[in-house]
């Protein structure tokens, strides 16, 4: 009786014990709200592997930038030769672009200059103090035509003001009254134009030393004195502010009475110092032909914007206008 009660109770036992541990291991498994580790871990890893982190999400790959370099680049035969000049960043190309804007930016402001002048090339750098304290060395002067901007006391058919008429007129240019003008000495094309202020109008054969100069430029000169009196033709007798006596009369200028056909401008405006910039390079070039004296009581004009080199011609004055000016009427 022991024996099979023995067993039966092993049997029970070990039966029972593996029973309920395989049903509990079940429902171990089975209960809800107890997710297995393994499950977890794998799942896990599988988000981990798909959601980037960090620099990795905002960084492209070295094969992402280049693609992206690749597309952005503009090419002559995608997009055309003018897109392509205006968009690359080709270095040498933006140079080229760089300069063009240049040019064009100092082209415009020519043309609007030349458009308000009426002349070719409207600026000018004075090279002597002969129009001193009113006109300095090395100041850059706008200058126009002569028909332009023209005064209540100009002479008939100049446009000019002389000092004269200035004085009764309430005309003042650059310090004293009158305008101070461009011209040719004696009309020339091959000497360097002169910027003095016209003093007064003369007609031709008119005795103006005795008539209108004053004592204390021609001294006790006589007509008979001065070659240029009596006058030759119409016209203008000059002088610089600062010289001593008239162009006409051992002036700096050494010219006749000034024509109205050899005024090529007034002058305007003045801005200190930008015209030492010309006068640098005009002092280079002709170093190599001739010295540039100073002190000679002539104030001439080269161009600017255009031709011309007083330096060559062994005189001072303006650098601006050039061996004559293109007008336009």
């Amino acid at each position: 009786m022991s024996g099979p009660h023995s067993g039966d109770s092993g049997g029970d036992s070990d039966t029972g014990d593996s029973g309920w541990n395989s049903h509990d291991s079940t429902r171990n498994t089975d209960r809800p709200g107890e997710p297995d580790d393994g499950a977890a871990a794998s799942e896990s890893t599988g988000a981990d592997a798909d959601e980037p982190t960090g620099a990795d999400a905002d960084e492209p790959t070295g094969t992402d930038a280049s693609s992206d370099d690749a597309t952005s680049d503009v090419t002559i035969e995608d997009d055309g030769i003018v897109r392509w000049f205006l968009d690359t960043e080709d270095g040498t190309v933006v140079f080229v672009r760089d300069v063009l804007s240049s040019v064009a930016i100092v082209a415009v402001i020519a043309l609007i200059l030349f458009g308000i002048s009426g002349i070719w090339p409207p600026l000018v750098a004075v090279e002597s103090g002969s129009m001193e304290p009113n006109m300095e060395r090395g100041d850059l002067v706008f200058v126009v035509a002569d028909d332009r901007f023209v005064g209540d006391e100009s002479i008939d058919g100049t446009g000019v003001v002389t000092l004269e008429n200035g004085e009764n007129g309430n005309h003042e240019k650059f310090g004293q009254a009158g305008d101070v003008i461009v011209f040719k000495p004696d009309g020339s094309d091959h000497r360097t134009p002169i910027i003095h202020r016209a003093h007064f109008w003369v007609t031709e054969d008119e005795n103006w030393v005795d008539t209108k100069a004053e004592p204390e430029y021609v001294g006790d000169a006589t007509c008979d004195d001065v070659p240029t009196c009596p006058a030759p033709h119409d016209g203008f007798v000059t002088k610089g502010d600062d010289n001593p006596g008239y162009d006409q009369y051992r002036g700096g200028a050494q010219t006749n009475v000034v024509s109205p056909d050899w005024v090529t401008g007034k002058a305007m405006v003045r801005v200190p110092w930008l015209g030492h910039v010309r006068l640098f390079f005009d002092s280079l070039l002709g170093a190599t032909i001739a010295p540039l004296p100073h002190g000679t009581g002539v104030a001439l004009a080269s161009s600017v914007l255009g031709a011309g080199n007083a330096a060559s011609l062994g005189v001072a004055g303006v650098a601006g206008v050039g061996y004559g000016l293109s007008r336009r009427r």
